[in-house]
């Protein structure tokens, strides 16, 4: 500890002041002040895959596809989708033939949507997509179109 403090002793740091409206000041990086740990869950990769080939590398390297339980989710994503290389990113919505409904593999409730009314079809091997352009609406697309997508860390 005593050796990295040694190399940031002439240093200045960002500091917020949140009793002032949380504006940005500086100090000395050696000074303690209290701080906040910020992990994002979810994490957009950049590879080109089918939504299960996407299924089984959330799995396998992170938790799951996304889910989006709500309209902040959603605006987190659709700024991190505008990174995607692909005009579609895949979430872990699925369309169940069997009993006929849209579902989240993660088993949460679709409460929120986000459904670009014109391009939802409720077909055998559909998956969900996000648009990653425009109004970033969620999108019916065939199983085996290979796009980037989006992990849940935990």
């Amino acid at each position: 500890m005593d050796s990295f403090n040694d190399g940031l002793n002439n240093r200045t740091c960002a500091t917020t002041l949140l009793e002032r409206s949380g504006r940005w000041s500086s100090a000395g990086c050696n000074h303690r002040k209290p701080f906040f740990c910020y992990d994002d869950n979810m994490i957009l990769i950049q590879a080109n895959k089918t939504w299960e080939e996407a299924l089984y590398y959330c799995r396998e390297k992170h938790h799951d596809l996304v889910s989006i339980t709500n309209l902040r989710e959603q605006a987190w994503l659709q700024e991190k989708a505008k990174s995607a290389s692909t005009p579609f990113v895949w979430l872990g919505l699925r369309y169940t033939c069997t009993l006929g409904f849209w579902f989240w593999v993660t088993d949460d409730v679709i409460g929120y949507n986000n459904w670009d009314s014109k391009r939802k079809v409720d077909v055998c091997d559909m998956s969900g997509a996000m648009d990653t352009a425009g109004e970033q609406k969620w999108v019916s697309k065939p199983d085996n179109n290979k796009f980037n997508f989006f992990c849940s860390k935990h």
